[in-house]
């Protein structure tokens, strides 16, 4: 399995991005003693002319139409000064068509929020790629490209670094492969990922400042049961036989790259079935599963995360509040589901449903 995802692990590099520095009212906000982070699959949100990568019904011979853009823009502006009482600090969007989306949002319907820094990232000739906007300076951001035997999965990871008032706080903004083609045909993409931000965790040390992976993972927190607990994914629960099954053997201190992530529901999270130093994050859905974000085949799905390491429970800096999945209009519709958005119709939303962190400011000394 090492010699599989050697790939990821040596050939991780800076894939197609943009970004841009936006002079925005209020860019930075004054004096917070907490943030709130919202992460949404968007739903496919093309601009309104021909690229050659769009997907079919986003075409201008397919009847899509700068106007329905802008009205998508304005429809996707006002659902996120809804998603709280104001708009998040840093909203992480996926399946985003180009930067050129980021702006008509942060300089057309959003400019009053304050989103001065936004960046974009995507794969070369993608259809699709990440956005963030933030009212925080964004003081580093990387993309990580993700290969798998040669396979490059369709997105990177998006790596910002936020600091406010010398605290920072590190995100790694994720739309893994989903599973159509087949769930054990595309989890190797999956692992893959989950290598990528395994090693960028273990480099940033056993003192690393509070990290949030975010984003469409297309992995149920518990999707090792899900999967009937026989076989090894990307995220795995801290759980005896994911751990025999993984091949991590307690005792020593681990010191390896892994191709997974270890969840946990305790706070610091800490594995216990796993040796101690494997990296092991916390999932608020393993211990306040909320339904879901996501509604496939009759069943709610939780492959929208916030996954949290040690350094949001440590009583200094950025520090974990609670989360909220947003159950409510203008993201679900009247039976309670997410509001698909129609292209031909112009109606809806997005077919997932928006996730929200609150952190607040710990001690600072």
């Amino acid at each position: 399995m090492k010699d599989q995802y050697a790939a990821a692990l040596g050939m991780v590099f800076a894939v197609l991005f943009s970004g841009c520095n936006i002079e925005a009212a209020s860019s930075k906000p004054d004096a917070l003693s907490a943030i709130v982070i919202a992460t949404w699959n968007a739903q496919t949100l093309f601009d309104g002319h021909d690229h050659g990568t769009e997907y079919d019904e986003y075409r201008q011979d397919a009847g899509w139409s700068e106007e329905q853009y802008q009205a998508r823009i304005r429809s996707v502006a006002e659902a996120v000064k809804q998603m709280a009482e104001e708009p998040p600090d840093v909203l992480a969007l996926q399946e985003i068509e180009n930067q050129g989306v980021l702006d008509a949002l942060a300089q057309g319907p959003l400019a009053d929020a304050g989103y001065g820094w936004t960046f974009f990232a995507a794969n070369p000739r993608a259809s699709l790629g990440l956005g963030l906007l933030s009212r925080m300076p964004l003081t580093e951001v990387k993309t990580h490209s993700i290969s798998d035997d040669g396979k490059t999965a369709p997105r990177p990871v998006l790596e910002a670094r936020i600091e406010y008032e010398g605290q920072p706080l590190i995100l790694f903004i994720c739309h893994w492969k989903s599973k159509i083609g087949g769930v054990s045909e595309t989890e190797p993409q999956r692992r893959a990922a989950a290598r990528v931000i395994q090693r960028r965790l273990r480099e940033l040390g056993r003192e690393a400042p509070p990290a949030i992976v975010l984003g469409d993972l297309n992995e149920t927190y518990d999707e090792f049961y899900r999967q009937t607990g026989n076989a090894v994914c990307a995220l795995l629960p801290d759980d005896p036989l994911a751990a025999e099954l993984s091949g991590c053997v307690t005792g020593e201190e681990c010191t390896e790259i892994h191709d997974f992530l270890v969840l946990s529901r305790r706070k610091p999270p800490q594995a216990q079935h796993f040796p101690p130093g494997t990296i092991t994050l916390y999932s608020p859905w393993a211990e306040d599963p909320q339904g879901g974000s996501y509604y496939y085949q009759g069943e709610w799905e939780t492959i929208d995360h916030f996954l949290l390491n040690g350094g949001l429970f440590d009583g200094a800096g950025w520090e974990f509040a609670g989360w909220e999945v947003l159950r409510k209009e203008p993201f679900i519709n009247s039976k309670g589901y997410p509001n698909i958005y129609n292209p031909r119709t112009g109606l809806g939303q997005s077919d997932h449903l928006p996730l929200l962190l609150r952190l607040e400011m710990g001690d600072k000394e």
